[in-house]
């Protein structure tokens, strides 16, 4: 029996006495999809196999990608036939216990949400952000994973609303530059792209992978993954939010200086002519 906001119900465990609602014991992927193609989905998947590894969860012989990309589309098809849209692939542990679980052993579920938007948008609209510094990202391995533990994103999501902001970038323990609160974070000085290491705790994202192989093979460009502080950040030319689903969001303002966003026009081109031809 669980007492709901008052009311006495009898739910499934299904509905809040699994893990990944109670501990936050879950891995999610969020992924783009157009014309029910999954985009980039090797990484996706690799990626969530290996945060399944790292949090302990047993991976079963049939969580194969073609299992999963079955799935994935046989829901779509419940929209239309053509689905374009986002997809939320999470895993948490199954069976009970506290915070030592009775088993490992993993329950998936696929929630998918339509969208009219097949390509990245190249936004040009005003996208205001500055620092959260109330709470800081721990710079070690587990806040590399897009785990359901996702406090500080929140918080920190309220804070720039409350405070007329679009998004904000987050610190370590170290009090060096992480990520953006739905993103990574790239910076733009001349030619040189930069974006910081693995090590300061900032989410591996699979966007964040696929602009820095694009880089390495356009002679034009330099990348770094290198590790920076806020103050690099009004002395940059550009300043890219990146993840999966809306590709790279110029920032435009940040303490009062405006931003330019001409190498990231070109890199969300590269990327939706490749949407097109697939």
């Amino acid at each position: 029996m669980t007492n709901y906001n008052g009311n006495i119900k009898d739910l499934s465990s299904d509905d809040f006495n699994n893990r990944g609602f109670l501990y936050g014991d879950s891995v999610f992927e969020t992924i783009k999809i157009v014309d029910n193609k999954i985009i980039f989905w090797e990484e996706h998947y690799l990626r969530l196999m290996s945060s399944m590894r790292i949090l302990r969860i047993e991976i079963p012989n049939n969580y194969t990608p073609e299992f999963f990309e079955k799935e994935i589309i046989k829901i779509n098809l419940k929209t239309d036939s053509s689905f374009s849209g986002r997809v939320r692939l999470t895993i948490y542990r199954g069976g009970s216990g506290l915070y030592l679980p009775n088993n490992n052993f993993p329950i998936f579920v696929i929630n998918s949400n339509k969208t009219n938007e097949k390509l990245f948008k190249i936004d040009r609209d005003v996208y205001k952000v500055d620092l959260f510094k109330d709470y800081q990202i721990q710079s070690n391995l587990i806040s590399n994973l897009k785990t359901n533990n996702r406090v500080i994103n929140v918080i920190g999501s309220i804070y720039a609303q409350e405070n007329e902001l679009d998004n904000c970038v987050l610190l370590n323990d170290n009090k060096l530059v992480t990520e953006f609160l739905n993103g990574n974070i790239f910076i733009v000085n001349d030619n040189v792209i930069k974006t910081p290491t693995i090590s300061t705790g900032c989410l591996n994202g699979v966007m964040r992978k696929k602009i820095i192989e694009l880089i390495k093979k356009v002679p034009a460009y330099k990348i770094q993954e290198k590790d920076f502080s806020p103050y690099e950040l009004i002395s940059s030319d550009e300043i890219w939010v990146t993840n999966s689903i809306s590709g790279i969001i110029p920032v435009t303002e940040y303490r009062r200086k405006s931003f330019s966003n001409n190498i990231g026009t070109i890199i969300i081109n590269y990327f939706n002519k490749q949407f097109t031809e697939f």
